[in-house]
């Protein structure tokens, strides 16, 4: 497949492409301030556009920036709808200033296009209301469009003091479940692991609500070999029951080669919306 760079969508390279093959940026800049994002290191402080997030350059305005949305989904519609579309790797996309945008977004790809929707956050304020908006909607609006085709994602680390400005981590283990009992999608990035216990934990918590976890380590961090060795081999022990992704720089800093991971750890490419695609 040719690489899509447009103005909204694109196609994650790197590290990124292995948490989705398309993925749609609106803004650039995130409040949650924490100390670990990758968008403060090296090449990332370039794209960053500070503590509070802003709408890209490229677009005028909010409206603009939704049409040349809407033109890029219909540009690539055949292989949006093969593989969902994923908000996004330069803000958090539930953010008070950016969720409004997202949702429009969700809306059009979802319910104009057919096309799944895959969304990764820190931030929990926006599920009650969204929860009751959905139960008191029109069941086919709700059921056959919402509930099928978009899944919601925690970042959790178990570090609050790291994500300053964030919804604590208990939070989005709540709103996770919520989400999974109105019947949702749920997953969750462990990533990064900050430390061994905090990432365990959060598994733990979320097990049994959470349909899959892509697991991952700090951008640019050197673990020693044998923790995250041990790490992997309690994750496919005590959690064999769950769909698990790890990310290639994990398994390489473990000396661990794909094809000896368990059945349940599913690859790159692995569809929330299609499991046997």
């Amino acid at each position: 497949m040719e690489k899509f760079n447009g103005k909204a969508l694109y196609n994650p390279a790197g590290k990124a492409g292995e948490y989705a093959v398309w993925a749609c940026n609106f803004y650039v800049g995130c409040s949650n301030g924490c100390e670990y994002c990758y968008l403060k290191k090296g090449r990332g402080k370039a794209i960053l556009g500070g503590d509070r997030p802003v709408l890209k350059k490229c677009f005028k305005d909010e409206k603009e920036a939704l049409n040349v949305f809407e033109k890029e989904v219909l540009a690539n519609l055949d292989e949006l709808r093969k593989h969902g579309l994923f908000f996004t790797f330069t803000s958090d996309p539930m953010l008070p200033e950016t969720q409004e945008m997202t949702f429009h977004a969700a809306g059009i790809a979802v319910h104009n296009h057919d096309v799944p929707v895959i969304v990764l956050t820190k931030c929990t304020d926006w599920v009650d209301g969204f929860i009751e908006f959905m139960d008191h909607s029109n069941s086919d609006n709700a059921d056959h469009g919402w509930r099928k085709k978009i899944a919601f994602g925690f970042t959790l680390t178990g570090r609050d003091e790291l994500e300053p400005n964030a919804s604590p981590n208990m939070k989005r283990l709540s709103a996770m479940a919520k989400l999974h009992t109105a019947g949702f999608k749920t997953w969750a990035s462990i990533e990064p692991i900050i430390d061994i216990p905090s990432s365990l934990a959060m598994i733990n918590l979320s097990h049994g609500f959470c349909d899959l976890y892509k697991i991952g380590l700090e951008s640019g961090r050197r673990y020693p070999k044998q923790d995250i060795e041990i790490f992997v081999e309690m994750v496919n022990t005590m959690y064999s029951d769950c769909l698990i992704y790890f990310k290639d720089t994990l398994l390489k800093q473990a000396g661990i080669e794909r094809s000896d991971l368990p059945s349940n750890c599913v690859d790159k490419d692995f569809n929330l919306f299609n499991p046997k695609q």
